[in-house]
């Protein structure tokens, strides 16, 4: 079953405590679509420039992946972000991030898209959000992530997609920030009453958190000692769910779980490598056979 992706296609520098690398293909759709691609067919929306790398759009339709909703910008430049992480590989600082073409992006989806099943809205501003959104009828699925800087100065906008929103997707610190909860559990639940039919809390390396009116429950994440670049993992994580959840066409509570795991599995591949490097090489085999050990190890 088709999933449409729209957010960010960026070009990333990232540098780490022991190495730096430049002019990586990043961005939140970017690194959800690779992700997802293991499981089924990805349409990706956003915006580049005439300087886009040619490699990297490549990449992308070696990987089975519908770019034709990419519109690239003549004379337009991409989107970049160079970021520094700390010896935790937890915690980053963003050094510069130059919007470029994204920063008046308004997409319109192709008509081919708008018929999408499952559709999943990648970090950006809530009002776009919305609108894209409002452009696929036929879904029958739509999640949505976002971030503290829409929490801080768009909360309305945030609140009135969230209440037609299915899912939520966010991490520890901005559901706090969103409830003025500390605790995880009373945060996840204030979250879900605010519109959305489930609500996932990420929380990095301790794995996620999932709420819903009737089931509450936390995978951990998979144990992994190859952190080279966190970058995107948050957004592979639900790249692995989506696609899972449009791969079995069902999102019931057995197949939501399944597929939370499987996100968790592409998420601990992403980091071992910089950007999408580990991701070239992966196979839904090695997906699998990791998928099999995480099994055992839940089980007791």
């Amino acid at each position: 079953m088709s999933l449409l992706v729209v957010g960010t296609v960026a070009i990333d520098n990232v540098e780490t405590p022991t190495e730096r690398r430049d002019d990586l293909l990043g961005g939140s759709a970017t690194h959800f679509s690779v992700a997802a691609s293991f499981f089924t067919h990805v349409k990706i929306v956003g915006i580049v420039g005439a300087d886009f790398p040619g490699e990297h759009m490549a990449m992308l339709n070696e990987k089975g992946i519908d770019t034709s909703g990419i519109v690239i910008v003549k004379g337009g430049k991409t989107m970049r972000w160079t970021g520094r992480y700390e010896p935790n590989m937890n915690d980053r600082e963003s050094l510069e991030t130059h919007l470029n073409v994204f920063e008046t992006f308004d997409p319109v989806l192709p008509e081919e898209h708008r018929q999408s099943r499952y559709v999943f809205l990648a970090n950006g501003v809530p009002g776009i959000q919305r609108k894209v959104m409002h452009q696929a009828p036929g879904r029958r699925l739509a999640v949505a992530d976002t971030m503290d800087l829409w929490i801080n100065i768009m909360r309305d906008d945030l609140g009135q997609l969230m209440r037609e929103l299915d899912g939520l997707v966010l991490n520890d610190s901005e559901a706090k920030l969103l409830t003025g909860k500390e605790n995880l559990v009373t945060a996840g639940h204030l979250v879900r009453e605010m519109g959305p039919k489930f609500v996932i809390i990420k929380k990095g390396e301790h794995g996620a958190m999932f709420f819903s009116e009737h089931e509450t429950y936390v995978l951990p994440a998979y144990p992994t000692t190859e952190v080279i670049d966190p970058t995107g993992a948050g957004d592979s994580f639900a790249g692995g769910m989506m696609g899972y959840l449009a791969e079995q066409d069902n999102f019931d509570p057995v197949t939501l779980k399944t597929a939370m795991a499987y996100g968790t599995i592409v998420a601990s591949f992403n980091v071992a490598g910089f950007g999408l490097d580990r991701m070239h090489s992966l196979t839904r085999a090695d997906i699998d056979e990791r998928m099999g050990e995480y099994r055992k190890m839940l089980s007791f």
